[in-house]
């Protein structure tokens, strides 16, 4: 066999021997990919997005879309090839495994809490856009989750309203933590708590619940590191109650990062006329119950996938801004937000066709 054969089929050989290698060599990394895209004020499987009863509502028009991230899967084990290509593709990001899964969580563990934050994203979105229109809401702290095994477990339960810890008021969350880690490790504690069965009961009834229990429980070092504090092993969290029903139906989403648009549609849909002039505005950012939007994961991928659909403007969290202008999509304009009040003053410009002075996202 002539050398120059001999050289090229021991190449060709190598190079396949490399390709086979690296379908088999798993690397430490996941892919973000562009997800679904859906118009809050519009349907999704066949019903509406946002259901309102109970109260007046207002014909909408144009698009407020939730943007999300398509991820692999916990326990997907990326090879070498699919590593590569993922890094050439324009459309997508490979990261680190642990970036989207940190601390070894399983792909259960990470879809619950994906579920919870979803779940909280909705009320503070529902917070947020009352409060824009002044409408009340009567909220109360409550116990979230109990620590498996912790001081609390059996004695303390998610959904119980905590009123007072050693008999002095509680009016936010960070007021328990404050009470609790004014105690030293092995010391008591006394809540004063209405039972979740009872709050349950009273709101079902329409009435204030009255039954109380105090409930004695022993503090435990924190095992977190660094100075050691006396904690309970609990998580305190807000509950509300609405004056009226609003139902958000989205299935197969998780995470916080819908919470903008969320508040942005229940907001349209409760008042004359429309938020976006008929445009098609799309976005993402969290937002707690005082209409404060928070940054959010994957923005380069959600630009993306807003644009695919058709958005011509996008609502971006004002610390994702940088991030999001380094390579925006031709013909979408990011739009810098940092609370629900610059995102309806920038929607009011959108729909009077007076965008130049619109607070756009730059990359520096």
């Amino acid at each position: 066999m002539p050398r120059r054969t001999a050289t090229m089929l021991a190449s060709t050989l190598m190079l396949i021997a490399l390709l086979c290698a690296g379908v088999f060599i798993p690397v430490p990394y996941s892919e973000m990919s562009p997800g679904p895209t859906v118009n809050t004020l519009g349907e999704h499987d066949g019903e509406p997005v946002l259901q309102i009863s109970g109260h007046k509502t207002y014909p909408t028009d144009g698009h407020l879309n939730m943007t999300t991230v398509r991820v692999t899967s916990a326990d997907y084990r990326m090879n070498l090839v699919e590593a590569v290509y993922g890094w050439l593709a324009h459309d997508n990001k490979v990261v680190p495994h642990e970036t989207l899964y940190p601390d070894g969580k399983t792909e259960e563990e990470s879809t619950q809490e994906n579920a919870e934050e979803f779940s909280q994203s909705q009320e503070s979105a529902k917070v947020a856009a009352l409060k824009e229109l002044d409408v009340p809401v009567k909220s109360w702290v409550i116990v979230s989750t109990v620590v498996k095994g912790s001081p609390s477990e059996g004695k303390l339960h998610a959904g119980d309203v905590i009123k007072t810890v050693d008999g002095e008021a509680v009016k936010e969350p960070a007021d328990v933590a404050e009470r609790v880690t004014e105690h030293k490790p092995g010391e008591d504690v006394v809540f004063t708590v209405v039972p979740a069965k009872e709050q349950a009961a009273a709101e079902k009834e329409n009435r204030t619940a009255t039954k109380t229990e105090k409930v004695t429980i022993t503090t435990t070092a924190s095992e977190d590191g660094g100075e050691k504090r006396a904690v309970v092993g609990i998580s305190a969290g807000t509950d509300h109650t609405f004056p009226f029903s609003i139902d958000i139906k989205l299935a197969d989403v998780g995470g916080p990062s819908a919470g903008l648009m969320f508040a942005l549609g229940i907001y349209d849909k409760l008042t004359p006329g429309s938020l976006t002039g008929g445009e098609f505005v799309a976005g993402t950012g969290t937002i707690d119950d005082d209409g404060k939007v928070g940054p959010i994961g994957g923005i380069e991928m959600k630009t993306v996938g807003a644009r695919d659909k058709g958005a011509e403007y996008f609502l971006t969290p004002a610390d994702n801004c940088a991030s999001a202008a380094k390579d925006t999509p031709e013909g979408l304009t990011l739009v810098k937000v940092d609370t629900i009040d610059d995102a309806l003053g920038a929607l009011e410009d959108i729909r009077s066709d007076d965008t130049a002075d619109l607070p756009k996202c730059t990359a520096s």
